[in-house]
């Protein structure tokens, strides 16, 4: 068996269409889009053309779009840029966000206590879940912003952001969605979804590695981060990048055209492993962390009691199968997953977790010969014991 990849909500491997509308353009492109020559008209158009795809994919304007360096570019600019306008105006300085966001808007929240702000970290269920009611009761006269992620990286859980939303917008607060893991699984159609911002990521639907995306709704406000240039209509300075553009662009029109074939395949590998598992183990043996009912067929969390999770992963590893602790951004740090911790699990369940995550290239066979070593892994260890 070849190795298998199973840590797809980390990152994954670059469609071949993809890859080939990036190399065209590293080959035989160099213009700068902002010169005003035939070169750089030519990679003017290459933008323009990538910003107009993403937005037809996923349903907003080609003004409302702002090509960022990644995902955690993007809810630092969302969030950044959203406060900052925010207090400038006197509104004021409370945000609402969840215990369970991605470090890329808990750091950035961390910072913006730091400049004097005030934030709310909302507490979820045990499955993830972040309740509406304690969105409302935690609104405060000087809330100004409220961030919550569509979609949990770890556990795949889907929170409640269409209701969210409307609470926001009834209350002319701010809303700010981390859509990272939810492009490609979930279907985003931006003027429907009642958002100010929300930010993607590119490698995580097959496109290239460094870069990501910010829908700015219009006529909602936001500052600057980056200073230079008037690039991205003044709010994200900076010489384009022609080739990370046309993939990611490329890999949104792939994942928009092929959702309804990636959610069912998806859950077809999730079945095959968890059957496997359920024959091979049995169902007492592991446990899923995460919401049965609202949550990203890609992604499954899951818990072997007694087995520690860098134990775990490490045989995994031996028998060629990568998967993760958690967001790759700290799993190389071992610590347990704030995420875990959030939903209030049993210590047996935190030290014991482990994310499987598929993608493009898993297959059937792959989920029955991962649950087979998973088996052999428990035998091994348990009678070591």
């Amino acid at each position: 068996m070849k190795p298998i990849y199973l840590d797809h909500a980390a990152s994954t491997p670059v469609h071949p269409e993809v890859a080939s509308v990036m190399l065209k353009i590293l080959t035989e492109q160099f213009g700068n889009a902002s010169s005003v020559h035939t070169f750089g008209r030519s990679a003017k158009k290459i933008i323009n053309g990538a910003r107009d795809t993403i937005a037809a994919s996923l349903g907003c304007s080609p003004e409302e779009w702002v090509f960022t360096g990644g995902g955690t570019e993007s809810d630092n600019l969302a969030l950044f840029g959203a406060a900052a306008a925010a207090a400038s105006s006197g509104k004021g300085k409370h945000i609402i966000t969840t215990m369970i966001e991605h470090h890329a808007v808990l750091h950035t929240c961390d910072a913006l206590e730091k400049e004097g702000f005030s934030i709310t970290y909302l507490p979820v269920d045990s499955t993830g879940l972040v309740s509406v009611d304690e969105v409302k009761a935690a609104l405060r006269e000087d809330t100004v912003l409220i961030s919550v992620m569509y979609a949990n990286n770890e556990i795949g859980t889907v929170q409640p952001i269409e209701e969210i939303g409307e609470l926001a917008a009834g209350k002319g607060i701010l809303f700010h969605v981390d859509a990272v893991q939810a492009l490609g699984m979930i279907p985003i159609t931006l003027r429907e979804i009642p958002v100010d911002y929300m930010s993607f990521s590119a490698h995580k639907i097959n496109g290239p590695q460094g870069m990501g995306g910010l829908y700015v709704r219009r006529g909602a406000p936001l500052h600057a981060r980056l200073h230079g240039g008037l690039q991205e209509r003044g709010r994200r300075a900076g010489t384009e990048n022609l080739a990370g553009a046309a993939g990611f662009a490329k890999a949104v029109e792939l994942a928009v055209q092929g959702l309804s074939q990636k959610q069912a395949d998806a859950l077809m590998l999730r079945h095959k492993l968890l059957e496997e598992l359920d024959r091979l183990i049995g169902r007492e043996n592991y446990t899923i962390n995460g919401n049965a009912g609202h949550f990203l067929p890609n992604i499954v969390n899951l818990s072997f009691p007694g087995v520690r999770t860098d134990v775990m992963l490490m045989n995994l590893d031996m028998e060629s199968i990568s998967a993760a602790s958690g967001s790759a951004c700290t799993s190389g740090s071992l610590e347990i997953s704030h995420v875990l911790k959030a939903m209030g699990l049993s210590a047996n369940l935190l030290e014991s977790a482990i994310r499987f995550s598929m993608g493009l290239g898993n297959t059937s066979e792959e989920m029955e010969y991962v649950a087979q070593k998973v088996e052999t892994i428990l035998k091994r260890l348990r009678n070591r014991d």
